[in-house]
């Protein structure tokens, strides 16, 4: 599949320098010329990839950074500035930035930066869901993840498309921290940006549903700030 990128630099030059050479690496690219526009458009839709200029019109790209990192903690963010200080380059990784470069730049090196950063995000998003687990059982609960019926402390019942993709997740990584990012991906495929109190009420669906003392649940487990886990 080709890679989104969104590319946010407000000299028009270098913008369409830029995403004239990446829609030739095999690309699809979105433009952007100020702050306000990169974070509608990050909103509106998904990126593979950021392509970030520091020095921008209305906001900053470090504050722009800062409001991505608040939708999307994994997408890499490679900064492009005119600063080229060690300072200014812990202070952009310090914000959430993945990689740096000053200008002015050279052109085959920034290409070759968006590919690594690409293919190592492409690695670490290699799901273990396409195991294909069909069915499962723990104590006396059970789930069907074709049909979506389940069995739990109270009976039958039917799961929701989005609870069985959770549950699914969670299971097939049992006693591993899942992070909100996975689930994320994995559930929501980054159409929309559900908080974190969403997937809490998730779990605590599924405390409902399978656990014998909700209050003191022993299956599925919250690690604030960390992520969510599955203990069969």
């Amino acid at each position: 599949m080709k890679s989104r990128i969104l590319v946010v630099e407000d000299e028009e030059n270098i913008r369409e320098l830029l995403a004239l050479n990446l829609e030739m690496e095999g690309h699809i690219v979105v433009t952007c010329g100020t702050g306000i526009q990169a974070l509608r458009a990050f909103k509106e839709e998904k990126f593979d990839l950021v392509v970030l200029d520091i020095m921008l019109p209305e906001m900053s790209g470090l504050e722009v950074c800062e409001g991505i990192r608040l939708q999307n903690a994994e997408v890499p963010i490679l900064f492009l500035s005119a600063r080229g200080s060690s300072e200014d380059k812990v202070l952009g990784l310090k914000k959430g930035g993945d990689d740096y470069l000053s200008k002015p730049f050279n052109l085959e090196e920034l290409l070759l930066r968006v590919t690594k950063l690409l293919e190592r995000t492409k690695y670490s998003n290699v799901e273990t869901t396409s195991i294909g687990l069909k069915e499962y059982g723990f104590e006396s609960n059970y789930v069907n993840f074709e049909s979506f019926e389940a069995k739990g402390v109270n009976g039958n019942f039917i799961l929701t498309k989005k609870e069985a993709l959770l549950l699914k997740l969670l299971v097939e990584n049992e006693n591993e921290v899942i992070s909100r990012e996975r689930i994320l991906h994995t559930v929501w495929g980054y159409s929309v940006y559900p908080s974190t109190r969403t997937i809490d009420n998730f779990i605590l669906s599924f405390r409902k549903y399978f656990e014998k003392d909700p209050k003191h649940p022993t299956h599925f487990i919250s690690l604030r700030g960390v992520g969510y886990k599955f203990i069969p």
